[in-house]
């Protein structure tokens, strides 16, 4: 299933992560345990009340609420979290779903963290959830899609 989806995620972000993949930012390293620990708790003070506490998200996160937007997906890898390169998760997380990772326009719950977490901090958070992806076809799914990813 992963060696599917992969085609559509690249083509609409450019990319994606094994434990470390080629793409991936160093700043988000998952086998590193001090800034998983650190990401852990930050996790569970600014991102669990939306995403869940086991990085599961939300019920029914793919169905649009009344409201039009969509629900907190899941983090862990029954989500989408993992077809994207470091480089926009940490995009999304500092300044929200905006350009260039949504359409203009696009309305989202999820927040910019800029001015309430660091840099830092936003990429601990990134270790800690990548520390959740451990299978095989998710870890080589994303060495493939973020092969050819450029850093910043």
């Amino acid at each position: 299933m992963a060696r599917r989806l992969w085609p559509i995620a690249f083509a609409l972000f450019a990319g994606c992560g094994d434990a470390r993949a080629p793409g991936d930012d160093p700043r988000a390293d998952p086998r590193d345990t001090a800034k998983v620990s650190a990401g852990a708790k930050i996790y569970a003070q600014h991102c669990a009340a939306c995403h869940g506490a086991k990085l599961e998200g939300q019920a029914n996160w793919r169905a649009r609420l009344p409201n039009g937007r969509l629900p907190a997906p899941p983090h862990d890898e029954s989500g989408h979290t993992w077809h994207h390169p470091d480089s926009v998760l940490f995009g999304i997380t500092k300044r929200g779903l905006v350009p260039p990772y949504a359409p203009p326009g696009y309305e989202s719950d999820m927040p910019a963290f800029s001015g309430k977490l660091s840099d830092d901090e936003i990429w601990a958070v990134l270790a800690y959830i990548k520390s959740h992806w451990a299978s095989r076809d998710v870890l080589d799914a994303r060495a493939e899609m973020t092969r050819n990813v450029k850093r910043p």
